[in-house]
């Protein structure tokens, strides 16, 4: 699928530098010269216009900061990623919902600097920025829910520039994990599959998606995970576009396949609706101007993919 990387996560080229992960030395300078992006409970730092804010590894705000990773480099300046989740705002907010549209400041840096849910600011910033946000929420997140050996239970030691960890007492070495997810047009003549899970916001409906199970390709997941959703069954399919999805660590690989069967039947503990719409209302949705369906958010590869199927740009 051409233009394929240009879906918000994906495709700024970012230098990871992999090699200079097992040099400790080395990373330390890096780390003196460099930037900072700190994450709070997964919130990365913007500014008033919603870019990424980056600060110096002796910055006040980082005197809680936990575990450094390197993300690689931006224009020649080396990137690092700090969980700061240690630090208790004021309010203390509890984050819930969907979508966290709380705002939380820091008393050392500057009112017009904020942690925001990056759901919110995505499709805000740049094709870099939203690579290395990613990168940072998703290892961040690894290492906060993976401190422990899953082999022995030992507490774990970060290495490798803060993408490994290794158990000092049985020398298993633990990575960062993605996992897989599918995410599917489901199309039949002039029409697409589209579904809503109960939890959404109201008016929120999507393309089906599901995990995909150990040792099932693509296309099997796909298939099953259509026909267990909605009873639709499919038949051939065909991979268009990938986004990472760091929430908290998945990536998304969009497919598109022909339904081979058109009546549904939901599975109440996988959707609470499921329904076929055609290209004319599907428009009517991208527009604002559908009386149930709002438009999906900006940044989303549900988004990309639906926008693509409606100008015919799938090849």
């Amino acid at each position: 699928m051409r233009n394929a990387e240009t879906v918000t996560f994906g495709g700024s080229a970012l230098d990871r530098a992999a090699h200079l992960r097992a040099r400790p030395d080395e990373i330390a300078k890096l780390r003196s010269l460099g930037k900072v992006l700190p994450v709070w409970r997964g919130k990365p730092l913007v500014n008033a216009s919603s870019a990424l804010a980056w600060l110096t590894k002796d910055h006040p705000a980082l005197h809680l900061a936990g575990t450094s990773v390197f993300l690689g480099f931006d224009d020649g300046a080396a990137c690092f990623a700090q969980d700061i989740s240690a630090w208790a705002p004021e309010d203390n907010p509890a984050l819930a919902g969907f979508l966290d549209t709380t705002r939380q400041t820091h008393p050392a840096l500057p009112d017009s600097y904020g942690f925001e849910d990056l759901r919110a600011v995505m499709a805000a910033l740049t094709p870099r920025e939203a690579e290395l946000a990613a990168t940072a929420k998703a290892i961040l997140h690894w290492h906060a829910s993976h401190g422990f050996c899953a082999k022995c239970g030992a507490a774990s030691d970060v290495v490798q520039a803060g993408w490994q960890r290794n158990c000092p007492s049985c020398q298993t070495s633990h990575f960062p994990r993605t996992d897989p997810v599918v995410i599917m047009l489901v199309t039949h003549g002039n029409r697409l599959l589209l579904g809503r899970n109960a939890i959404w916001p109201e008016g929120m409906y999507s393309l089906l998606a599901g995990f995909i199970e150990p040792g099932e390709t693509i296309e099997a997941a796909v298939r099953r995970e259509v026909f267990e959703e909605s009873g639709i069954r499919c038949g051939a399919v065909r991979y268009l576009a990938s986004q990472p999805w760091p929430f908290p660590a998945s990536l998304m690989i969009g497919c598109v396949v022909e339904a081979t069967t058109t009546e549904i039947t939901v599975d109440p503990t996988e959707l609470e609706e499921a329904f076929w719409l055609n290209r004319e209302d599907m428009l009517s949705v991208l527009a604002g101007q559908h009386p149930k369906i709002k438009p999906p958010r900006k940044g989303a590869i549900a988004s990309f993919l639906i926008s693509r199927w409606l100008a015919d740009q799938l090849e």
